[in-house]
């Protein structure tokens, strides 16, 4: 039997390990599974892992009040290293490019302890964007024996880099797992989508099924500032060119973000400004929105499973892929370019019709099966 430890700091991290931890919890004579859950997000972490009916053995509550990245990573180094020693896992799994994947990675190869890196390989190639995502997903690599790559393209990614090509594994992503298992799960309980859907209604004033939105999710850390500004003066002018089409955005808890948000869009009527969604609410989101406007990387990947567009405010991408393939336009935070490529998308049905049905590069939903397959096969040999 193997002892493996899965490292979760965030709510993204929380919901793209869920699957794979279920896999292997579905395999009790191979794997003893250890779930610590760092504290990076809190009450949004806790939500997403109910979601999937998961519980962290361990929280290390590593957050403090205006605490710096630095002292972030020495908090999470520290305890993490006290909790590998009390448990003494074979392998630690960490996921994606957060701080505590990258300080678990870190504690784990001080001990000695293998390191396994679900959704591996992810590049753009500038150290400051996204930061310091791009700068942790790098270091992780470095301490990793099992890469976990999501695509082709990750794992050339990682061959570049000089990773041996026997210890990268394609597998897609996990958060189209998580985002298929949910929404089958949701249509096969009626009286839970029931309460869902009036839970809906209640936040946003309106019936998500029967009228046309546009989601909205921004809250990188290389967006506040101006790119906060820009996206919410860019969301002002599309709604009210567009007073019978709603706007959902889910605001982050921060306040750097919060209080210019609500500053910019909190009076208009057609836009409805939600807190932060658990799991399930928002998979029910994306399925029947129009299309996304997004930051975030994770929703690269999930909202072309279910055939919606993707406009991506960053300027760089680590998922290449999605825009090569067309199910996501990169439009940075010009408000020129977001209203001018979401005005399109809003007007031009064959626009529309190209994205959406252009084929999601990162996977069918079988990614944490292959992950606990190949592990499983390290428990045998």
């Amino acid at each position: 039997m193997k002892k493996i430890c899965v490292v979760i700091g965030t709510r993204p991290e929380a919901i793209k390990m869920a699957p794979v931890i279920l896999a292997l919890q579905a395999k009790p004579n191979d794997f003893e599974v250890n779930i610590c859950s760092t504290g990076q997000h809190t009450t949004m972490l806790e939500g997403a892992m109910a979601a999937f009916g998961l519980r962290p053995n361990v929280e290390l509550e590593v957050m403090k009040v205006g605490q710096s990245l630095a002292k972030l990573n020495s908090r999470l180094l520290n305890e993490l290293d006290t909790h590998f020693e009390a448990v003494r896992p074979d392998l630690v799994l960490v996921h994606g490019d957060t701080t505590s994947a990258m300080a678990g990675a870190q504690a784990a190869f001080y001990r000695h302890i293998e390191v396994g890196h679900v959704e591996a390989g992810l590049r753009t190639g500038n150290l400051q964007s996204p930061f310091p995502e791009e700068y942790n997903r790098r270091l992780v690599a470095v301490a990793t024996r099992h890469h976990f790559a999501p695509t082709l393209a990750a794992q050339i990614n990682l061959e570049r880099e000089g990773i041996n090509p026997n210890n990268i594994i394609v597998t897609g992503n996990t958060v189209i797992d998580a985002l298929l298992l949910t929404i089958k799960t949701l249509e096969s309980c009626t009286e839970e989508l029931k309460q869902l859907r009036a839970r809906l209604v209640s936040k946003t004033g309106f019936n998500v099924e029967a009228h046309p939105f546009v989601l909205i999710t921004a809250h990188r850390r290389e967006n506040l500032g101006n790119g906060i500004e820009n996206i919410c003066l860019s969301i002002h002018e599309l709604a009210k060119s567009n007073p019978d089409l709603y706007f959902i955005y889910p605001v982050h808890l921060n306040p750097l973000i919060k209080e210019v948000v609500e500053c910019h869009l909190s009076n208009l009527q057609n836009v409805a400004l939600v807190p932060p969604q658990d799991y399930k609410e928002f998979a029910w989101l994306l399925r029947h929105c129009l299309f996304v406007l997004t930051d975030s990387g994770g929703i690269q990947e999930e909202a072309p499973a279910l055939g919606k567009p993707v406009l991506v405010m960053r300027d760089t991408s680590e998922r290449p892929e999605a825009i090569e393939a067309g199910t996501a336009k990169l439009v940075t935070t010009d408000p020129i370019k977001i209203i001018r490529e979401t005005q399109t998308l809003i007007s031009d049905q064959a626009a529309y019709q190209k994205m959406a049905r252009s084929t999601n590069p990162f996977g069918d939903g079988h990614a944490a099966e292959i992950i606990a397959t190949y592990l499983n096969k390290l428990v045998a040999s």
